[in-house]
């Protein structure tokens, strides 16, 4: 089935969705750095409000890979509920999503305010794996104003990676089945549960699955392992100043070696075409993280060792697949995984590797010391790398050497919002780093978070997102 290629205004994700790091396993073969959390930097404040206890320890980072696995009973590999309300910060400069420009034509100008688009929101959406629900976060305030169960039953789900549309809503894939979208504010949310007005979570406690309004859809599948989601851009409307025909690819496995990727009509939540993947190496995971190019294709790394490279064409679901830089035996896995501005292929791990979709090679670091989690690019062409570790780290994405290591709690996901700042979320705490001083300000509120992705939708935006006019 051909379908009509993506206007020009479609940009580059720079995306990652992905897993976490470190040589060593758990009994269930999960990855297992030992690392807890130590005290959070900068402004915190633990509170209390959702009834646990304000610790914020993880023995398994990649325990979440497997729902079974022993750190916890719930698998996302943090053992305390942590809670806590947000510090109050106010940020610098309140950074706003400005979908709007000057406009040609004689269109009038999108939104309102001398010419400033809508929605104006900046927030960071970070998956509880092991509580079933998704955190909206304030990244200006650094507060959580918003929590959502994402399937009907409740705690299920395992859900992980998180996506950000050009229009400001997120999806959330679950790991044993399902994907859901949440709209982003109050405006776009419909009253449909019998109870005048819009019902809908305003802090760190859900609704019930009935109750709750601002709940897009949900779409169930019954993968045994669905990880990677990626939002394709949409096109453009400036005459209803909207982004319209917005797209979301997701895959799963069935058992250890039959894979799948899905294109999704991100309005509805219904299937628009359905791929097989032959020949990716056996494991309980399959395809592990996913990311958009500039035309809205699919990108996905497997995670078993030797793994592979799979590019799915947005237009003809045509699939090629390549062999992974893992093939080389510099490493036995790739976990971070994502897509830069200037059109190459990450993976990340203890070194990371680029792949040029022209050359089809690949180019690999050396050694970074360490184990690296989730990695994402920033905004520049010929910009800085950004990595999850014992901290954050970044390397220039053309000599691949260290630039920065800044000193944080324990991440495994980053991504990057719409003033610049670089965030690292993992166990119990979302942490915001100045990319320049290092300074960190946390929120210690979520419960077993595990999110790799374009978390803010900011990385998105950045390479292209807002409309030309």
């Amino acid at each position: 089935m051909m379908r009509t290629r993506l206007a020009s205004a479609v940009v580059l994700l720079s995306a990652t969705t992905f897993g976490c790091g470190d040589p060593g396993r758990d009994s269930n073969g999960d990855l297992d750095t030992g690392l807890s959390l130590g005290t959070t930097l900068g402004t915190t404040d633990p509170g209390t409000s959702d009834g646990g206890g304000s610790g914020a320890t993880t023995t398994d980072p990649d325990a979440g890979e497997d729902p079974t696995d022993s750190a916890d009973s719930n698998g996302d590999g943090d053992t305390s509920n942590g809670d806590g309300d947000g510090d109050g910060d106010t940020g610098p400069g309140g950074p706003k999503w400005d979908l709007g420009a000057v406009p040609d034509g004689g269109l009038p100008p999108c939104g309102v305010g001398g010419g400033e688009g809508e929605p104006e929101f900046s927030f960071l959406w970070a998956a509880n794996s092991s509580q079933g629900t998704i955190s909206k976060i304030d990244t200006v305030t650094v507060t959580e104003v918003g929590r959502y169960q994402v399937r009907p039953d409740i705690g299920g789900g395992s859900p992980s990676r998180t996506s950000v549309s050009l229009s400001g809503h997120v999806a959330v894939a679950s790991r044993t089945g399902g994907v859901t979208k949440f709209y982003a504010t109050e405006d776009f949310c419909e009253d449909t549960n019998g109870i005048p007005g819009i019902q809908t979570s305003l802090n760190n406690t859900a609704l019930s699955w009935d109750q709750e309004e601002c709940r897009a859809w949900y779409t169930a599948f019954p993968y045994n392992s669905q990880r990677p989601l990626a939002w394709a851009p949409g096109t453009w409307n400036q005459a209803t100043c909207a982004w319209e025909d917005e797209m979301l690819w997701t895959a799963g496995r069935f058992g250890q070696n039959q894979d799948e990727v899905v294109l999704m009509d991100g309005e509805t939540g219904m299937v628009i075409e359905t791929v097989s993947i032959p020949g990716l190496k056996s494991d309980s995971f399959g395809i592990y993280g996913a990311a958009v190019d500039s035309d809205g294709n699919f990108w996905g790394t497997g995670w078993a060792s030797g793994n592979n490279l799979v590019r799915v064409d947005i237009d003809t679901m045509e699939v090629k697949v390549w062999n992974g830089p893992s093939s080389t035996g510099l490493t036995s896995h790739w976990y971070g995984m994502t897509v830069d501005v200037d059109g190459y292929v990450w993976n990340c791990a203890s070194r990371v590797a680029r792949f040029d979709p022209v050359s089809e090679m690949w180019t690999v670091s050396a050694e970074l010391g360490g184990w690296t989690a989730g990695c994402m690019a920033d905004s520049e062409p010929n910009g800085l790398l950004w990595l999850g570790s014992t901290g954050v780290r970044s390397i220039n994405r053309q000599t691949m050497q260290l630039v920065h290591n800044w000193p944080t709690p324990t991440s495994y996901g980053v991504s990057i919002d719409h003033a610049g700042y670089i965030w690292a979320v993992n166990g119990n705490g979302a942490h915001r780093v100045d990319p320049q001083t290092g300074a960190v300000t946390s929120y210690n509120g979520l419960v077993g978070a595990y999110t790799y992705s374009d978390m803010t939708g900011a990385a998105l935006v950045a390479v292209g997102g807002t409309p030309s006019g």
